[in-house]
Parts: structure tokens; C-alpha cells; sequence
């Protein structure tokens, strides 16, 4: 059984290799805060959604429901709009309950 050697192309002898070689970008994109890049596409509050959430995982915006609930029940207006803020970039849903249960809840004390 003949045996056939093809060798291997090299991009520098064959134009046929240069041309379906793949190019090198000339200049990567850079996403890690470069002043050049201007400022973050996101607010605040996204940003510490984002940290947050890598701080707590799955449980986050779990966590920032319960600050925004302890910020509700001291009077805390701030808070409370951060947090559930926080909750809401989170999850959704979440938020919306819990601004019925706080509603509902308020509307009993009246």
C-alpha cells in the first residue's frame, strides 16, 4: 500500500496558506476601565448590584430584599430605595413582591 506525504503549509512559503490564515487582531478591545474608554456604561446602582451579587451569589438578591425590608421597617427611606434597587436589577419579581407585601403590610397599619 503506497503511502503519500503532504507536508505541512507554512504561512510563510504558500500564498494559499497566507490567504486562509486567520489575521491577528491589530488592536484588542480593552474593557478594564481605561480612561481612554470614557466613563462606565452603567450607574451606581448597577455597579453594586454587580458587586454585590459577586460577593453573595445566587443568594443576592435575596440578601438585598432583607436590607431593603430593615431599612423599610427602621424608617429608613434611603436605604430602603438603594436595597430594593439593588433587589429589583437583581430580580425582579422579587422586588415586586416585596413592595406588595410592604404596601399591604402599611395599608393594615392605616
Amino acid at each position: 500500500m503506497p503511502l503519500h506525504f503532504a507536508a505541512a503549509r507554512s504561512t510563510v512559503h504558500s500564498p494559499i496558506a497566507r490567504a486562509l490564515a486567520k489575521k491577528a487582531v491589530q488592536r484588542a478591545a480593552n474593557d478594564n476601565g481605561d480612561e481612554m474608554a470614557g466613563p462606565s456604561p452603567f450607574d451606581a446602582s448597577t455597579c453594586a448590584a454587580l458587586r454585590h451579587f459577586a460577593k453573595h451569589g445566587m443568594s443576592a438578591a435575596r440578601l438585598a430584599a432583607m436590607e431593603a425590608q430593615n431599612g423599610y421597617d427602621s424608617g429608613d427611606e434611603v436605604q430602603y430605595a438603594w436595597w430594593l434597587g439593588i433587589c429589583r436589577t437583581l430580580d425582579r419579581q422579587m422586588a415586586k413582591r416585596l413592595e406588595r407585601n410592604l404596601e399591604r403590610d402599611s395599608a393594615l397599619i392605616y
